[in-house]
């Protein structure tokens, strides 16, 4: 049986690999394998391939949108019409919203903090016996695991 489950890099995971060692899971069944963390700054372009949640087009449509209207309604009485003002109107407030957005998000992407929920670090796997793997999973989940998941052994090759 493997018992995987996924910590933090803290003292919880240093206790929890001794416990597995004094209840008789020996070091050669236990693997830990930490995770790096990303060391590129985020894009702040999305592609078709790749997205983080962040959006620098929200405000800049908003904008826009408001921007054409008002140059839409306004533009009854200037001299170049209700269509060119409303364009113009749009022009301007897609690039003023995408100028907010833009400095907004590179300001706090600066100022952010690491991610408040907690992201897995090490990820641990024990193999162990069937009759075993209640105790090893009740370890782990005392020693503040993040997830822990318990998989049959197909064969002797993993």
């Amino acid at each position: 049986m493997l018992v995987i489950s996924s910590f933090e890099q803290s003292a919880s995971l240093e206790i929890a690999i001794a416990n597995l060692e004094q209840n008789g899971i020996s070091k050669d069944r236990i693997l830990a394998v930490p995770f790096d963390k990303r060391r590129e700054d985020r894009k702040l372009f999305d592609s078709i391939h790749r997205s983080d949640g962040v959006s620098l087009f929200d405000v800049s449509a908003a904008l826009g949108t408001a921007f054409s209207v008002l140059g839409a309604s306004f533009g009854f009485v200037l001299y170049w019409g209700p269509i060119i003002w409303g364009l113009i109107g749009f022009a301007v407030g897609a690039f003023l919203g995408f100028i907010i957005d833009y400095f907004f998000t590179k300001r706090h992407s600066k100022n952010r903090k690491e991610i408040k929920s907690p992201v897995t670090e090490v990820v641990l796997i024990v193999e162990c016996e069937s009759a075993q793997s209640h105790l090893v999973e009740d370890i782990l989940w005392t020693n503040l695991a993040l997830g822990v998941s318990q998989v049959p052994k197909l064969n002797n090759n993993l």
